[in-house]
């Protein structure tokens, strides 16, 4: 008699049985599949994954040269009265080509501190003025 291994159990054929493959993972997200509404975490460049902080805000003033202020208005639960809040934040945000306009809608993103009130970067235009 010979013995015969877990792996040649495996892999021996059955007669009269049609070897089954597994079906293969698909490589793209299907369209029915659930969408996020959250905030994208953050982009990646150079296939890296930063990990830094994004706002969505409206361009208030464009007046400094390179440089736009950005309004984020944020919303949450009062801890104690549960009552909705708004809060809003004005940024400073550097536009390297002065394209940003007042009434712009854009998405800035955490960046090294590139001047003393300066530590954010448009990276998106959201939505142009009228």
């Amino acid at each position: 008699m010979t013995e015969e291994t877990s792996e040649n159990v495996d892999q021996a054929e059955v007669p009269g049985e049609v070897p089954v493959e597994a079906p293969e993972a698909p490589d793209e997200v299907p369209e029915d599949a659930p969408v996020s509404t959250k905030e994208p975490v953050a982009p990646e460049v150079d296939g890296t994954r930063l990990r830094r902080k994004i706002r969505t805000g409206v361009v208030v003033s464009a007046q400094n040269d390179k440089t736009v202020t950005v309004l984020v208005e944020r919303q949450f639960a009062h801890p104690l009265y549960t009552k909705q809040v708004k809060k809003t934040k004005k940024y400073r945000a550097h536009d390297e080509t002065n394209e940003y306009q007042t009434g712009d809608v854009v998405r800035i993103v955490e960046t090294r501190p590139l001047s003393k009130t300066k530590r954010w970067r448009v990276i998106e235009l959201l939505e142009r003025s009228e």
